[in-house]
């Protein structure tokens, strides 16, 4: 009864985690300082090896035939936490002893099932996100069928009982879902004598080897094999990265700002006005120009000189009218002229007057003789004016002849009156 009991309950407990492998391919998420990290937490795996009734603990009294002792088995886990996980074992195989001289015992473990806690010792690749070499360690329970034989004697078929498994290992991450997994396990037998073998052994080892296949999305990472502190460390990499881009942006952008506002507050035409306002560029430093640089139409004031010729002044432009002799037929001005003349010279240079001398005769003699002499006499009185200091641009001599008369000529009074030098101040 109490076998069939034992029998059942192992059985429910590895049918029920079985059952959550199915229901449950990949749960948990991490969080870590950016957000959540999908992993996975469900794995099976499959194994092979040689089973001794020699362990490293000692004790072994027997001749082990380990090269013909071979076990196999499967395996079901859950990846608790990084460093804790709880797996079920299902193992078989049989162990080959020298017992005495040409008598070899055979074990057979029909049937083992243990469910054990496995704990990840280290992970020796912190910087790597997904680890590549984790020791471990494991302790259980579980529960065995096996059979013994002596030479052609056979001791006991199919005994049952408990037996403790524990082991350490190292599994080596060679995909983000695959590890192979190397292990030492050493399997302690609490059941009755007769469920150990003949020579009452109450341990055997078991050296495998096998592979180990994670289930759910396969671009996410194994809980066991994952390293947070490596993840924590890309992230701030990219982060850090992002932030010296982003910064490497603004400082782009804050030296094309400074750049555009240095040219638009430049003054290249030198009008006092900045490029950003000036509407009319290339407009020079000496243009006066308004406030967006544009050239301002200056009214220009003229101002003329206002010459006010006194009676003074027409005195004595009279007398040196009055006074003014010429050599008969010739524009040799009499010396007796000169003072006359001299006071219209100074009154030339000290107010600025212009001056219109207009020669006349009378009719005596021919029309061009008379046109050229009062020409010649008019000319005579502005270069004696000029040798006085009087300005020559300012003076203007022209010669009419007798063809502005101011007498009549059939008189030698009238035709004394026509022969003269005009002056007109202006």
């Amino acid at each position: 009864m109490n076998t069939r009991i034992t029998k059942s309950a192992m059985l429910i407990a590895l049918l029920g985690l079985s059952s959550q492998l199915f229901a449950q391919e990949s749960t948990p998420t991490t969080s870590g300082r950016f957000g959540k990290q999908s992993l996975r937490t469900w794995s099976v795996g499959a194994q092979g090896g040689i089973f001794s009734q020699n362990t490293i603990l000692g004790g072994g009294s027997v001749t082990a035939r380990e090269f013909k002792s071979i076990g196999y088995g499967a395996f079901v886990k859950k990846q608790i936490l990084p460093a804790l996980g709880l797996q079920a074992d299902f193992l078989r195989g049989e162990m080959k002893t020298i017992v005495a001289p040409n008598v070899e015992q055979k074990n057979s473990i029909n049937w083992a099932g243990s469910l054990t806690a496995v704990l990840n010792i280290a992970n020796f690749s912190l910087n790597t996100e997904n680890a590549v070499l984790i020791p471990y360690i494991k302790a259980g329970a579980g529960y065995m069928a096996s059979d013994s034989q002596v030479g052609t004697t056979q001791v006991f078929a199919d005994r049952e009982g408990w037996y403790i498994p524990t082991g350490v290992g190292f599994k080596f991450g060679v995909s983000k879902g695959i590890n192979i997994d190397l292990g030492y396990d050493i399997n302690f037998i609490k059941s009755s004598p007769t469920v150990k073998s003949a020579y009452n052994e109450s341990r055997y080892s078991y050296s495998h080897v096998g592979l180990e296949f994670a289930l759910g999305n396969k671009e996410n990472s194994q809980l066991q094999n994952y390293s947070a502190i490596a993840d924590l460390r890309k992230q701030s990499a990219e982060e850090s990265a992002e932030l010296r881009r982003a910064l490497s942006t603004a400082e782009q952008n804050a030296q094309r700002d400074r750049d555009q506002y240095a040219k638009d507050m430049a003054d290249d035409d030198n009008d006092g006005v900045a490029n950003k306002f000036d509407k009319c560029p290339g407009t020079g430093a000496a243009t006066v120009v308004d406030g967006s640089g544009c050239p301002i139409k200056v009214q220009r004031e003229i101002i003329r000189e206002t010459k006010v010729i006194t009676e003074e002044d027409r005195k004595v432009v009279k007398d040196a009218i009055s006074n003014l002799e010429f050599d008969l037929g010739k524009s040799t001005i009499r010396s007796k002229s000169y003072a006359s003349l001299n006071r219209v010279a100074g009154l030339l240079v000290d107010k600025n007057f212009s001056l219109k001398l207009a020669g006349h005769t009378d009719n005596t003699g021919g029309r061009e003789l008379n046109l050229r002499l009062s020409k010649e006499r008019a000319e005579s009185v502005k270069a004696y004016l000029v040798s006085q200091g009087a300005n020559a641009s300012r003076i203007e001599a022209t010669g009419y002849g007798p063809d502005q008369p101011i007498s009549s000529n059939k008189t030698a009074t009238g035709r004394q009156e026509n022969r003269r030098v005009e002056f007109t101040l202006y």
